[in-house]
């Protein structure tokens, strides 16, 4: 193996591990929430899971991160498979709408939060585990802040959408702000 192709694996394991746990627990808080606020439809469904791969988009998830990288992009981008909720089933519309929507970014503070705290437990790790550890740890504040970051600015068709559609089942306009279609995760490479 090549000192190159060494190096190119081991910088790609210390963002795809924090990338794949960001991605997981930020979906899964949204249907967990839902189901906690009457909305049954992503449970049935399996998507309040940690399995990863019941939430990845093969294009927006694989393909276009993979495109960006390969076109030497200064920025990574991808999104990954929204969590069906159906809003109507929820007990207090506007409430809960928000209150699920805004269950992915809080459980990326909280992960951004956990990060921080464990960065203070890597004296307590071996030396060899260490600098990959402390590189997993690092890239997961950049993840878990870089995406509260664009979903909280509402420039993007994100979760802010959904705070939006809260409003838009309250006053029965139909509008593309009612409809998001992907949750947006943007990654600094």
């Amino acid at each position: 193996m090549s000192q190159q192709f060494a190096t190119a694996l081991y910088t790609a394991s210390t963002w795809v591990v924090p990338l794949i746990i960001a991605i997981t627990f930020h979906e899964a808080s949204h249907g967990y929430v839902a189901r906690l606020c009457g909305d049954d439809t992503a449970w049935r469904l399996g998507r309040v899971s940690f399995n990863p791969l019941k939430h990845i988009d093969p294009f927006g998830t694989i393909l276009l991160p993979a495109l960006l990288l390969l076109m030497r992009s200064p920025f990574l981008f991808g999104y990954a498979k929204p969590v069906p909720v159906n809003f109507q089933a929820l007990r207090n519309v506007r409430r809960d709408s928000i209150l699920v929507a805004a269950a992915g970014p809080a459980m990326n503070f909280v992960l951004a939060i956990l990060a921080a705290l464990a960065l203070h437990l890597l004296a307590y790790l071996p030396d060899t585990a260490r600098p990959w550890v402390a590189e997993n740890l690092k890239n997961a504040l950049i993840i878990d802040t870089g995406a509260n970051a664009i979903i909280n600015t509402g420039t993007l068709a994100a979760n802010g959408a959904a705070r939006q559609a809260a409003n838009c089942q309250e006053t029965g306009r139909r509008t593309n702000a009612c409809h998001s279609r992907h949750r947006v995760l943007f990654v600094r490479a």
